[in-house]
């Protein structure tokens, strides 16, 4: 593996994150995202993981300055990715953006760059094609606040290279991460495939009426001896993401909870701003959310 320069596309949750721990690591990391106010959301974000690395990590202020020191930013997608060797791309979950990105991509990045999709619930040979660059199209799956879960799934597709299937487990080790191979296409990986039936079945609760936000988390704590349950594990991935994913399932199945999952996640969290984590309120407030409280479970 030669891998120097790494170009996250995307600085949105877990674009960001992706960006720091790779430049933590020591590569040079340029961050792309389509302009300047997604841009200065991404510096934003990066910032607020530095106490969040000196508490989990033990990270040093040199360290950190020194990581940052790493990172360029740019909304010109040729001149982000002109040095590149691997390109991961973390932009939104809707499959024509990722589609009409790696058009884009495929005409401005070198005849050397390999592309990794973090998509979290597409598959990479849905992409394949659309990259002009099959055998060097990978996916490479993340799991939030990844400097502390650090999980890296690495999913080929038939037609990836298995030389870039090797490099990817070597890079995503070199960068602080448990690589996971796996070795057939799945949707949602080994992760998602765990965790979004549960997810998906804590939102139709809610949408139902059977129960309240804290009562089901409470439920899946108390009884499973979890740290989170899963609306604060919602707040963790970010809401509009939920919302991407349940609204594609919404229109590709016509399935009416996935609607109103949807709509309730639109009109109650979204349209008033509430993101989740990053926005400081999601379905809890933070900085000190109700189920972190020490009685949360003794009531």
């Amino acid at each position: 593996m030669d891998y120097k320069n790494v170009t996250v596309a995307g600085g949105g949750v877990l674009g960001s994150q992706i960006a720091f721990q790779t430049a933590f690591k020591g590569f040079a990391v340029s961050v792309y995202d389509i302009n300047d106010e997604a841009i200065t959301r991404a510096k934003e974000l990066i910032k607020r993981l530095k106490p969040r690395y000196q508490e989990d990590l033990g990270a040093t202020d040199e360290q950190l300055d020194e990581a940052f020191g790493r990172i360029s930013f740019h909304t010109d997608l040729a001149e982000a990715v002109q040095d590149a060797d691997l390109v991961i791309e973390a932009v939104p979950e809707v499959a024509a953006i990722k589609t009409e990105f790696y058009q884009k991509l495929g005409q401005a990045a070198p005849e050397k760059t390999v592309f990794a999709t973090n998509s979290s619930t597409m598959l990479p040979s849905q992409f394949a094609e659309a990259t002009g660059r099959p055998e060097k199209f990978i996916a490479l799956h993340f799991a939030n606040e990844i400097w502390r879960n650090n999980t890296a799934e690495v999913m080929k597709h038939p037609g990836t290279d298995m030389g870039v299937f090797d490099d990817l487990m070597e890079f995503a080790k070199a960068i602080g991460m448990i690589a996971l191979p796996l070795h057939k296409e799945q949707p949602g990986y080994i992760l998602n495939s765990l965790l979004v039936p549960l997810l998906e079945a804590a939102q139709k609760l809610l949408v139902r009426e059977v129960s309240d936000v804290e009562t089901i988390d409470k439920t899946w704590m108390a009884a499973t001896g979890a740290p989170l349950g899963p609306f604060a594990i919602l707040d963790v991935v970010g809401i509009a993401t939920a919302y991407n994913i349940g609204n594609a399932k919404a229109e590709a199945t016509g399935n009416e909870e996935y609607k109103k999952v949807a709509e309730l996640l639109k009109t109650e969290y979204l349209d008033k701003g509430k993101l989740g984590r990053e926005t400081g309120e999601g379905f809890y407030k933070y900085p000190n959310p109700s189920f972190a409280d020490p009685d949360f479970l003794k009531e």
